[in-house]
């Protein structure tokens, strides 16, 4: 028995002494001796040279906060100076990464569990520069030697906490993005609280949340240029990027000018390992909602000057795709204030926007940029090119067609109340807009005109060569004395306006659309009124001239004003086109040419009654729709009417338009009468002009 002790004492006692050894050997052991066997494993793993050309050291500390026994065991902490990281054989520069030094530490006890846990990686002056190129390699990633498919995978994990850093330099040129940055990192004087820069009530919210936000540590500075748009910008960051902690958000602040846009955000990232969440407070301002296309890759229409802003908050580990959402955002756009909620997507097969738009007080010019019909020196302003010739009224401005594909769309917006010049009674707005593989829809597009409605139906497909699109509108019970609000004699007219329109064509833009458009046109004016001083309302320089010749300055009555059109090819022809006065009836004939944008009308008085006209010839209105010009013909008046009624070409028009013909209370509707006579085969004169 006695000897069974010494045995076991000397036992223990060996193990203790060559455990005491063992430590005293790793203690004074000179690491810098394994560094050559060190970098050639690590050069070999990651195809890149990589060297610790500084001094390597261990040294041997107790963690207290460990707490209990763990608090006694010792942690390496290592310590390693002057590391570079090479550019892979296709760089022409050298070096990818250099560090002055790297400190970090590792948890004994996980490594019994296949672990290597390192609580926090220090890096002290990095300079990285990256670069990819336009075939896509990119010297961030790295290209590792394929594995046995039949070896099993590694039981080692590796859990790394935080990295902190200090002042450095990062440089990147992108040739896939069309980007170069050049990012200085610099030590504050002194920390400045996250509440100092987000707002005390910003912080108490991420407070809230358990979170316990940093300060902010280090100054930023940006220059070069992204996506081709000359870039500079200022911010603070935090010191510490807590990786696996979600208490402890990374804060960020920055202001920067991309081109003709400007951004500021403040707020904060939390898990920067999975790049988990951002939650911050940004605001967007520039020339045109259209330039943050090539920053965002998010299609959005051209549009007045901009401002915005609102809270971004960010799920980019979402298994639908990264998500953005943009919410209860203010702002202005042109003249129009804008408020709501947006959603972007990341998914697949494309990206998806949504959400609602409002606007409690809209300006119908600020509208214009989406169909390319404001002026050029605001397309200029919002930097975009000056296409717009002086003598074309359509727009011609070609509609970015090839952005459609890039993502879909689901957004409502309202307009509650639409601010207009007295010759655009428009009201209020609504449209769903649906973005759809390249197919746009606004299924409705709803206005509120002088009392009355326009609702349209417009379908664009971009995947066709040219652009084909359709618009389907109806316009009903248009209130004339709500139209022409400054012509005194419509105050009192209970008439009423009615239209439809069923247009289909191919272009790229507004007027080529219009240009080759096949459809119809008709509309209905009952119980109205003309004079020169409407024409003159209506800024109608030819039609002052018209009406002048035959009523002179006087104010005529209108019982009901009819028109269709048939459109092929582009060119509008009247089918039947007349206006029924007190007085007289007014025929128009001839066609509108929408792809040249030239009128040629003839018009063609007929009296009534007894009461007789001194004009003997026909009118005409020819030339550009953006400078007609009007005149005599030098040709005696002729029976329309009656030459209408032998040729039978009125009865079909006329039935047609019957349809538009609305009840209007208790007030007669003057356009029914005068339709079913033509209807009938009957033109109503009565008596043939002098000569």
């Amino acid at each position: 028995m006695p000897r069974t002790r010494k045995i076991l004492a000397w036992t223990v006692c060996g193990l203790i002494l060559l455990l005491a050894v063992l430590v005293l050997v790793i203690a004074c052991f000179d690491w810098n001796r394994i560094k050559p066997t060190l970098n050639a494993k690590v050069s070999e793993e990651l195809h890149r040279p990589f060297a610790i050309n500084g001094d390597l050291s261990v040294a041997w500390h107790r963690e207290p906060e460990e707490g209990g026994w763990r608090a006694w065991v010792p942690w390496p902490h290592v310590v390693a100076q002057d590391l570079t990281l090479g550019n892979p054989d296709w760089s022409k520069a050298p070096q990818m990464v250099g560090l002055k030094q790297v400190e970090l530490r590792i948890s004994p006890l996980a490594l019994l569990a296949r672990r290597l846990s390192i609580p926090r990686i220090d890096l002290t002056e990095p300079d990285a520069a990256l670069q990819r190129l336009a075939d896509g390699r990119a010297n961030w990633t790295f290209k590792f030697d394929p594995k046995d498919p039949e070896a099993e995978p590694s039981s080692w994990t590796l859990d790394i906490g935080a990295i902190g850093f200090d002042k450095g330099h990062v440089t990147l040129d992108d040739q896939t993005l069309n980007t170069q940055l050049d990012l200085q990192v610099e030590l504050l004087g002194k920390p400045i609280p996250f509440s100092d820069i987000v707002g005390e009530s910003e912080a108490q919210k991420v407070t809230a949340k358990g979170a316990e936000p940093q300060a902010y540590a280090f100054a930023l500075k940006v220059k070069g240029q992204y996506h081709g748009q000359k870039l500079a910008g200022t911010g603070k960051i935090g010191g510490l990027l807590a990786l696996q902690d979600g208490r402890k958000p990374f804060p960020l602040q920055a202001q920067a000018q991309i081109g003709a846009t400007q951004v500021e955000l403040r707020g904060s990232l939390t898990d920067p390992l999975n790049l988990g969440a951002l939650d911050l407070r940004l605001k967007l301002a520039g020339t045109s909602l259209g330039n943050l296309y090539p920053l965002t890759g998010v299609t959005l229409p051209d549009s007045p000057p901009y401002a915005t802003d609102g809270r971004l908050t960010a799920k980019l580990r979402d298994p639908a795709g990264a998500t953005f959402s943009y919410q209860d955002f203010n702002g202005e756009i042109g003249d129009s204030d804008i408020h709501g909620n947006l959603t972007y997507v990341a998914s697949q097969p494309r990206p998806k926007l949504s959400g609602a738009l409002v606007s409690n007080q809209l300006l119908m010019s600020d509208l214009a940029p989406l169909i390319g019909a404001d002026s050029n020196s605001a397309q200029k302003a919002r930097g975009g090119e000056s296409k717009q010739p002086a003598d074309k009224v359509l727009p011609v401005e070609e509609f970015r067609t090839e952005r459609w594909g890039d993502m879909d769309a689901d957004v409502e917006f309202t307009g509650k109340r639409i601010v207009h010049s007295a010759d655009l009674p428009f009201t209020d707005l609504y449209t769903h807009l649906v973005l759809n593989d390249g197919q746009l829809s606004l299924e409705p597009l709803r206005f509120g005109v002088a009392g009355g409605r326009l609702d349209a139906q417009v379908r664009l497909n971009g995947h066709a060569t040219p652009l084909e699109g359709r618009a389907k509108l109806t316009a009903r019970n248009f209130k004339l004395k709500q139209l022409f609000p400054g012509f005194e004699p419509m105050k009192t007219s209970f008439g009423e306006l009615n239209g439809d329109a069923d247009i289909a064509g191919r272009g790229n833009s507004v007027a080529a659309l219009l240009g080759s458009a096949n459809g119809d046109l008709k509309m209905l004016i009952n119980d109205g009124a003309i004079s020169r001083s409407l024409m003159e309302i209506a800024g109608l320089n030819v039609g002052n001239y018209v009406v002048g010749k035959m009523f002179g300055d006087k104010e005529v009555k209108i019982n009901c004003a009819a028109a269709d059109f048939g459109i092929k090819s582009g060119l509008a022809s009247s089918r039947l086109f007349v206006f029924d006065t007190e007085n007289a009836i007014i025929y128009i004939d001839g066609t509108a040419n929408l792809a040249s944008e030239q009128l040629d009308l003839t018009i063609t008085p007929q009296s009534k009654g007894l009461r007789l006209f001194s004009l003997r010839s026909p009118l005409y209105v020819q030339g550009k729709f953006s400078k007609p010009s009007a005149g005599v013909k030098a040709v005696p008046l002729a029976l329309r009417g009656a030459g209408m009624v032998a040729l039978g070409v009125i009865a079909g028009p006329a039935a047609g338009l019957l349809a538009l013909v609305a009840p209007s209370g208790d007030e007669p509707n003057q356009c029914a009468p005068l339709l079913q006579q033509m209807r009938s085969g009957k033109a109503p004169v009565t008596v043939k002009p002098s000569k």
